[in-house]
């Protein structure tokens, strides 16, 4: 069974920077190297949205026209882990941030759709104000 456990959540001023970890937990050996990662976020009473997608080995991304220029993800798979560094962040970027994984093996991350992704993780909270 994979899991994903997501950190690094927290408050911070708008302008201010965050980097999220998404860190996946497989006992039974599962290789998430294979498949693509996305990370979702959802705010109260709002739809769960794409933010991010990395590829099997990083050749891929994709960002939600919201964060371009601001966001950057990037996965280091001997670590199993994949990142979200967060710079000027807005008040709009508050939400819970959650990781996923992508149904099918090299997924290129052309789209973001919540229904293609399994193993969410438990998300970890941003917070943007001043």
């Amino acid at each position: 069974q994979l899991q994903f456990v997501e950190s690094g959540g927290g408050l911070v001023q708008p302008g201010g920077s965050l980097r999220l970890s998404c860190a996946a937990s497989a006992a039974s050996g599962f290789m998430v190297d294979y498949y693509a990662i996305a990370w979702f976020r959802q705010a109260p009473g709002k739809e769960r949205e794409g933010v991010s997608c990395i590829g099997v080995d990083g050749g891929y991304t994709n960002y939600a026209d919201s964060v371009k220029g601001r966001f950057t993800i990037s996965r280091d798979n001997a670590k199993g882990t994949v990142y979200l560094q967060m710079n000027s962040l807005k008040p709009e970027d508050t939400a819970n941030y959650y990781c996923a994984l992508h149904r099918t093996p090299y997924y290129t991350c052309s789209r973001f759709r919540a229904f293609d992704y399994d193993y969410w993780g438990q998300g970890t909270q941003v917070t943007v104000s001043s």
